[in-house]
């Protein structure tokens, strides 16, 4: 083995672990990089490891060589979840994408609803509806990689939709409540919510069943995604509403925002290479049901 293997590497957050050949490997498969590109990037980075270098940075350069070697939408996907944070700065558009999100999985979702508790007026992040449950969301945007959601986030998102769960008009109750995040719960939070029946989607979290698996198995990408925009382009987008890359694969609205005739089919083939060919059938697949918390 390589001793370069056993540096630690510093995380978003500040703490530090071992650098794990693994991880990278599976982020770049999840990509969709193929096995040769994938065994190239690696000893690329393993051969540039120091001590104490950030994740950012290894991002950042395995990024760079998928840019430059892979086929166009494998870039896209390895920076989802970068592509997530820049949303940002407020958190309004990434409310939008959730909803966009809780769509793609058969909710019925609008955004910045106000309700009226037993105790108190709320306005709701995400309303989502499907079947005889309806969900009130709180979404805690972070554009710090390192930000993480603490028990008193928990809390306070479980008082309001308790307040609401108990709501004197039917039209304002909800019967539960989703703390939704794009980074991370400390084991606080995470310890009180399943006390307190409170449900939790955090990135990764739960495992193998959190945001970012519910973006792939929606093919939900954000507009933020695409490497063939600027980021300027990018923005004129969000201030509009338009938060995913399947709803700009149309070269007169790409002209609208200013995107130049002559990169437009190239913008145009990495939305549709990324996204895929949306299902308008409305059905939804079992693994995608079960992908969304219980």
């Amino acid at each position: 083995m390589n001793p370069k293997q056993n540096i630690l590497i510093t995380k978003a957050d500040g703490g530090q672990e071992p650098f794990s050949t693994e991880k990278l490997e599976h982020s770049l498969q999840n990509a969709g990089a193929s096995s040769t590109m994938r065994a190239r990037i690696v000893s690329r980075i393993i051969d540039e490891l120091r001590p104490g270098i950030m994740t950012e940075e290894i991002y950042r350069h395995a990024f760079s060589l998928l840019r430059e070697y892979e086929t166009i939408p494998v870039a896209a996907r390895y920076s989802i979840k970068r592509a997530v944070f820049s949303l940002g700065p407020s958190g309004f558009p990434f409310e939008q994408f959730l909803a966009e999100v809780l769509r793609a999985h058969g909710y019925q979702a609008q955004t910045g609803v106000t309700l009226a508790g037993r105790c108190a007026s709320h306005e709701v992040d995400v309303l989502a509806e499907r079947g005889n449950r309806r969900i009130g969301i709180e979404a805690k945007f972070h554009n710090d990689p390192g930000g993480k959601i603490d028990v008193k986030d928990a809390l306070y998102v479980h008082a309001r939709y308790e307040d609401l769960r108990n709501a004197p008009e039917k039209s304002s109750r909800v019967d539960e409540g989703w703390l939704v995040t794009n980074t991370r719960f400390t084991r606080n939070a995470i310890r009180y919510a399943q006390c307190s029946n409170l449900k939790l989607l955090g990135w990764e979290y739960p495992r193998s069943r959190g945001l970012f698996s519910l973006i792939e198995s929606g093919r939900v990408h954000p507009l933020t995604c695409l490497t063939t925009l600027t980021d300027g382009e990018k923005r004129r987008m969000l201030e509009k509403r338009i938060v995913l890359c399947r709803h700009i694969q149309t070269p007169h609205l790409l002209k609208e925002y200013g995107v130049k005739p002559a990169r437009i089919p190239e913008v145009l083939a990495e939305a549709r290479q990324l996204c895929g060919v949306q299902d308008t059938t409305g059905f939804i697949p079992q693994e995608s049901r079960d992908a969304l918390p219980a």
